[in-house]
């Protein structure tokens, strides 16, 4: 006999939660770091993204696999005045586009109310099941 492997809905939204919260934080990092041009070790920070894969076979959840760097270019900026500008008076500045962060931020909030939605419409059936059995 071969044993259920599927997650329930609630560990399944539960899953999404965790995922879109840790989620959330990436992009909350990558917006506070948005003009951060130096991280300690002589470079601008690097935009961080989140990395999800689904948890176990068929029906299960999500995982956050990795928080990987964006491996893009540095925008380079014209101020003289700043104290990390170059010979020519450029500023080499963390690769954060903010209205691409703002949105990933928006969708990240809306799938984590998307979870909160469907463990409450299970929390509903649950109650409902239950007030038809008595």
């Amino acid at each position: 006999m071969e044993a259920n492997t599927a997650l329930s809905p609630i560990d399944i939204a539960i899953s999404g939660l965790r995922a879109q919260g840790k989620n959330i934080q990436v992009i909350s990092s990558n917006v506070a770091n948005a003009q951060s041009t130096d991280n300690g070790n002589g470079e601008p920070y690097r935009r961080l993204e989140a990395v999800f894969k689904t948890d176990g076979d068929g029906m299960g959840g999500v995982i956050l696999d990795e928080i990987s760097a964006d491996m893009s270019n540095f925008p380079m900026i014209l101020k003289p005045d700043h104290p990390h500008a170059d010979e020519q008076g450029y500023v080499t500045m963390p690769n954060v586009n903010l209205p691409v962060e703002m949105m990933n931020l928006n969708i990240a909030a809306r799938m984590y109310q998307a979870n909160v939605a469907s463990l409450k419409r299970y929390q509903e059936m649950v109650e409902t099941t239950l007030e038809l059995l008595k």
